[in-house]
């Protein structure tokens, strides 16, 4: 009697612990995809944005005596942003910051010729200029919303992995903790891109 009353409990037992192992463990399978899924759209807008500014430098090419450094900055910028390709599984610190290093550079390329371009009015007058202006500014405030979304599906999975007892399970079955974008270095605040607002009515 004692024996099968020894093998229930350890049955009991058994089953409880595979099914609160795998609870846990599908819960970080869930919020890993959920990662992986913000990083594709990440990539996507930043993937958009690269697309828009060959068109971009080509119509800006059009005006007389523009500054021919800031339009090579802005395509040695892109290309090397572009080069930069990192798996969702590759998200470690150290590779996020080489990513986002090379977007802010190119970003601040970006900036600097929208800058310049304001002192060729006859160039902002043009609606290929102000088309890709508007999709450039749009794609700017999506690349923020993704990488918010981003973060926020980090946080909840390391939080996730760091609970008692998740954390034995993500321990056992090799869940790390992921990386977040951080804010660009000296920035106090979100970068404002101003892509053609101030438009001559």
């Amino acid at each position: 009697m004692k024996i099968r009353q020894f093998f229930a409990v350890a049955v009991t037992a058994s089953v409880m612990a595979v099914s609160f192992s795998g609870c846990g463990y599908n819960g970080m399978v869930n919020r890993e995809e959920a990662i992986d899924g913000k990083w594709a759209q990440v990539e996507n807008q930043y993937q958009r944005r690269a697309d828009l500014i060959p068109n971009l430098v080509e119509t800006v090419k059009g005006a007389a005596d523009f500054e021919k450094g800031t339009l090579e900055s802005v395509i040695e910028a892109r290309s090397k942003a572009t080069s930069i390709q990192i798996n969702a599984d590759e998200l470690t610190q150290e590779n996020l910051d080489k990513f986002q290093a090379a977007q802010s550079q190119l970003s601040g390329a970006l900036s600097r010729l929208m800058v310049v371009a304001e002192q060729y009015p006859q160039l902002q007058a043009t609606q290929a200029f102000r088309d890709l202006s508007i999709q450039l500014e749009g794609t700017e405030n999506r690349i923020s919303v993704e990488r918010k979304n981003f973060n926020d599906a980090v946080l909840e999975y390391n939080a996730f992995i760091r609970r008692f007892p998740n954390n034995i399970s993500a321990s056992m079955f090799g869940f790390e903790k992921r990386a977040y974008f951080t804010a660009d270095e000296g920035a106090k605040e979100v970068p404002k891109v101003d892509f053609g607002s101030k438009k001559e009515e």
